[in-house]
């Protein structure tokens, strides 16, 4: 199987060009560093110590380990911290960070030649693979030079559980390289334990630990001009949420002259489709350009930059997450609980199941089902006059006791090798 699985990346490679040029013009490659991903690594002056190398697919998986960031950034024994992504807007989180231990590399092709030419360049003591990121060259390469393999935040849904079955010898294979996997959930453990997985333990998900430096900012006239109105926002939206999100808004306005809609797309490079889609339903719309004046007569205040969800979330108390209401899994809501915000969801939440429960049993969030349930729910909380429910302490209780115990399994192989 493995045999077969490289004679298929092999006939990815060919065609490399191709692909490359076309997400280059989609904008989903960085024009002066796709090089990074097919080997071509930039150079850094190595200090004495251990490098700790920390994978994640996209934006949700690195802000994940920012808090383990912040504590190994601080450590004597670690000399540079390595994280690798997928994605563009990943790779602005981390400058965002401007953290000088911190190095950023964009995930090379798991290609043979080209994941040992990885290995070989930053020799990393221990590789940490986030959330459901298994890619076997990398993992066999890693094993082979004898670099313990962590699954941080394990997550295997029951939908790529069966995929791994039908391969169930290679699926040994493959997660019996793991030397530790810390699943973000019950149901993971249970997948892992079946497909071969082996020292596994549960604390629960780490997207319930948060940044010790956390800061927010939003420009005085906006926070203004919010403040005249009845707001709400649908964030993390994929295709088809923004426009939910615009006919909500079109059946509040008959209510309240003042409504306010607030839309942060999970990607930003969908912008112009976006104006599209809302001018099709007669809205108004304002870019988040924050030294533009806002138009009275705006009906979506549309956020076309990266890093901004927290700024907003400490405003606004009504958050839709998106990516619930198509076949997505959902986005993760901790974030803006943090900030004591009400959350609505649709039905597809299988990506924080268990978050989600905990969550509705403390009557934070709500499930959606249409828009006109969507707009009485959001009517109802723009009149009560009731307290939020304020659970970010026991948030931050969670997610502190979940980030000590991970660290500590981390750190003994750390100290181990």
């Amino acid at each position: 199987m493995l045999y077969l699985y490289r004679l298929i990346i092999n006939f990815i490679i060919l065609l490399l060009p191709l692909i490359l040029i076309f997400r280059l013009f989609k904008k989903k490659e960085n024009i002066t560093r796709f090089k990074e991903k097919i080997g071509f690594f930039s150079k850094i002056k190595k200090k004495k110590g251990k490098l700790i190398w920390f994978h994640g697919a996209s934006v949700g998986e690195i802000q994940s380990i920012i808090p383990l960031i912040e504590k190994y950034k601080n450590s004597k024994k670690i000399s540079h911290i390595l994280v690798t992504s997928n994605t563009v807007s990943s790779s602005k989180i981390l400058e965002n960070l401007n953290e000088k231990k911190v190095i950023h590399q964009f995930f090379p092709i798991d290609n043979n030649q080209i994941v040992n030419r990885f290995i070989d360049h930053w020799k990393p003591s221990v590789a940490l693979f986030i959330d459901s990121e298994i890619w076997p060259n990398m993992l066999v390469s890693l094993e082979k030079k004898n670099i313990p393999i962590i699954s941080l935040n394990s997550r295997i849904t029951k939908k790529s559980f069966k995929k791994w079955l039908r391969f169930k010898k290679f699926s040994k294979f493959i997660f019996g390289k793991f030397n530790l996997c810390l699943s973000s959930n019950k149901e993971s453990v249970h997948y892992l334990k079946k497909l071969g997985a082996k020292n596994i333990k549960y604390y629960g998900n780490l997207k319930y630990a948060q940044s010790e430096n956390e800061r927010v900012f939003i420009e005085s006239h906006i926070k203004k001009f919010f403040s005249k109105k009845k707001v709400w926002c649908a964030s993390s939206t994929h295709n088809s949420e923004e426009v939910f999100a615009g006919k909500v808004h079109n059946l509040l306005k008959g209510k309240y002259k003042n409504i306010l809609s607030v839309i942060i797309p999970r990607h930003i490079d969908r912008t112009n489709q976006i104006i599209t889609q809302m001018s099709e339903l007669n809205l108004k719309v304002h870019l988040h350009e924050p030294r533009t004046i806002i138009k009275k007569n705006t009906d979506i205040y549309l956020v076309n930059s990266f890093g901004k969800t927290k700024s907003f979330y400490s405003i606004i108390n009504n958050i839709f997450l998106g990516g619930s209401l198509i076949e997505h899994g959902g986005q993760n809501p901790l974030e803006a609980v943090r900030y004591n915000c009400n959350i609505l969801h649709g039905s597809n939440i299988t990506n924080f199941k268990e978050i989600y429960e905990f969550l509705n049993k403390k009557r934070v969030s709500k499930k959606i089902k249409n828009i006109n349930q969507t707009v009485k729910i959001l009517e109802k909380s723009f009149s009560s006059k009731k307290n939020k429910i304020n659970i970010k302490d026991k948030i931050k209780k969670i997610g502190e006791k979940i980030l000590k115990n991970s660290k500590r399994d981390i750190d003994y192989i750390l100290d181990n090798v």
